[in-house]
């Protein structure tokens, strides 16, 4: 298990084939990257704040949570913070289970629970000038699944 929430950029590639490389007995490996999309082309970017300390406990518990449902012989999440502009890597989540449909579930739940549930605070910057990102319905309807 890793989580690491940083402001650095991450090489998606290296993280994929490190992590896949440390899955001795896994059957499937499964990664997820978001990106930062510009909706309606006037997205400048986007400011990531959160808690250091409170973020992470967090992130674990969720991660905690994936490792009680499915036998997963490894997990990894990656969340960004700072300034962060559209086209930019924002977070990546990666599972290891024996049997893909473990690690896809696992990944599909983590992706669900960080997006609605992890201490993170987004402040898009457009030409109209900037507003906070208010949760949507939508995600928190994706949860009902688990």
């Amino acid at each position: 298990m890793a989580i690491r929430v940083q402001e650095a950029p991450f090489d998606y590639g290296a993280e994929c084939s490190a992590f896949a490389a440390g899955t001795e007995g896994a059957g499937a490996v499964v990664t997820f990257c978001g990106i930062v999309r510009d909706n309606d082309g006037t997205l400048r970017g986007m400011d990531i704040e959160h808690y250091p300390g409170m973020t992470e406990r967090a992130l674990a518990g969720i991660e905690a949570e994936a490792r009680n449902r499915w036998p997963l012989s490894d997990a990894l999440i990656i969340h960004r913070f700072g300034p962060l502009v559209p086209n930019d890597m924002i977070m990546m989540v990666a599972t290891a289970a024996r049997h893909r449909a473990d690690a896809f579930a696992a990944a599909e739940f983590l992706m669900d629970y960080l997006k609605s549930r992890a201490p993170f605070w987004k402040k898009e910057h457009s030409a109209d000038g900037a507003d906070w990102v208010a949760a949507k319905d939508e995600d928190e309807a994706a949860l009902t699944r688990w």
